[in-house]
């Protein structure tokens, strides 16, 4: 499938990086299907939005960054999309680079769960008040060089 970037080009996506999020995501709920692709900077991946072309989000594959991260999702939650075992699961986070001065981020406290098999996503938010929503990166790996995030 072509698709239209934010970047104003076209990509080629397989149906397989096809993601659908039946409720969308958080302050996006009218959006539900994005095609995810490599960027230019690895391991950071684009979330680029099918519906409305200005919109994407960079992601990042949370347990790159902290060696500890976890996560407690309720089987509620999870059973909306299908999610029958942990070896369904695929987590994303969104990564947010300021504008101005600032730390690049990651946001731990609401990951994007993905079943690999249906590619149905949903968002969550953590109970957990370990992880934030600007969790700082750079700071991360090096914290990770010594054994925790």
């Amino acid at each position: 499938m072509d698709v239209k970037t934010r970047a104003g080009k076209t990509v080629s996506v397989d149906n397989d990086h096809i993601l659908n999020f039946p409720e969308g995501l958080f302050g996006f709920e009218l959006y539900h299907n994005y095609a995810i692709y490599d960027s230019e900077y690895p391991p950071f991946m684009w979330m680029q939005s099918i519906e409305d072309q200005k919109l994407a989000f960079l992601v990042v594959d949370p347990f790159l960054i902290c060696n500890d991260y976890e996560l407690d999702v309720d089987d509620k939650s999870l059973s909306k999309i299908g999610i029958k075992s942990p070896s369904d699961v695929f987590v994303m986070s969104i990564v947010t680079i300021p504008q101005g001065e600032g730390p690049v981020t990651a946001n731990l406290q609401g990951p994007i769960i993905i079943n690999k098999n249906t590619k149905e996503c949903l968002q969550v938010i953590l109970n957990s008040n370990r992880w934030t929503t600007k969790h700082d990166i750079i700071k991360a790996l090096k914290s990770r060089e010594g054994g925790s995030c």
